[in-house]
């Protein structure tokens, strides 16, 4: 099933505490995991950052929301107890807690404050891919910044379709220098298109010392790139005695392009336009930065005993 969303997870989070014993976090995420049935690949599912489980954060907003309205109460860290609110609202509730309901109580309304109006967000010009109540303040900030990355990608792949074809060389020279192949610029600028053997765009170091060296075949492509043409490139690697290429386009490979790539002993990465923008975005090249958020939280190791 869909990983549930942190409003959805109030009420049986709460009703886990209905003993009115201390539980630790790690024992709730665990319970509330099987109760909604979770797969251990939903169990792992991270935020799009990758610094933490989606699941895992999910639980722990419901948590900090359910607190604040004073239905939980955490006697030490990471260690959660039900008030006699908490079980009040277990019975005048029975079927959902969610943002309504804790909005019923001040203190939460105090903690919450005055949210910004969907006219606010719409001025942003991104869109989340659920309500903004059913997101965690950290899927709010990273689908936003999915969005903008994702528009930006889309822009960088126009704009390598749309350059002259020496202009894509000078991207994958860029690119694998700031990957930390080639060497310096200098170096990888002199070997790209100097070889001039057939299927063969140019040569880099693997490293800076140049103690393996990586062939390379970088082509704006209209249509989709097929195995004849990995074939050629392969053939072009035996004929150099070359043990490991790079095929870079900004189209796509077919499925026997990507198969037949898998089989053969000379090891060829195939990048894609979409995996090309992706790296490009990753390692600054064609892009600036145009503004840092930070991001803090509350350092529970500070307030502790």
């Amino acid at each position: 099933m869909a990983i549930p969303d942190f409003q959805t997870l109030m009420r049986p989070l709460l009703e886990a505490h209905a003993d009115g014993q201390e539980h630790l976090n790690r024992d709730l995420v665990a319970g509330l995991a099987d109760r909604f049935g979770l797969s251990e690949q939903e169990k792992r599912e991270m935020l799009p950052s990758g610094r933490a489980r989606l699941f895992d954060n999910r639980v722990g907003w419901a948590k900090t929301h359910i607190s604040q309205a004073g239905l939980l109460v955490s006697p030490r860290r990471a260690v959660s107890m039900i008030t006699d609110r908490g079980r009040e609202a277990l019975r005048t509730h029975p079927d959902r807690i969610d943002l309504r309901i804790l909005n019923e109580y001040e203190e939460y309304r105090e903690y919450r404050g005055r949210r910004k109006s969907a006219e606010e967000e719409e001025e942003t010009g991104i869109e989340n891919e659920q309500p903004a109540d059913e997101q965690t303040p950290e899927e709010i900030l990273e689908n936003a910044y999915s969005a903008v990355r994702r528009q930006v990608e889309a822009q960088l792949l126009a704009q390598l379709k749309n350059a002259p074809p020496e202009f894509m060389e000078r991207v994958v020279v860029d690119l694998v220098v700031r990957m930390g192949y080639g060497g310096s610029l200098k170096d990888a600028g002199e070997a790209l298109g100097r070889s001039g053997d057939e299927g063969i765009d140019g040569l880099i170091k693997e490293d800076p010392l140049g103690l393996d060296i990586i062939y390379l075949q970088a082509k704006r492509w209209e249509g989709t790139v097929g195995r004849p043409e990995i074939q050629k490139f392969a053939g072009a690697l035996q004929g150099q005695r070359a043990r490991k290429g790079i095929f870079i386009t900004t189209s796509s490979f077919s499925a026997d392009a990507l198969e037949y790539a898998l089989r053969i002993e000379t090891k060829i990465i195939l990048i894609d336009g979409p995996r090309l923008a992706r790296l490009m975005f990753d390692h600054g090249v064609g892009v600036a930065t145009v503004s840092n958020y930070e991001v803090r939280r509350i350092d529970s190791d500070y307030f502790a005993d």
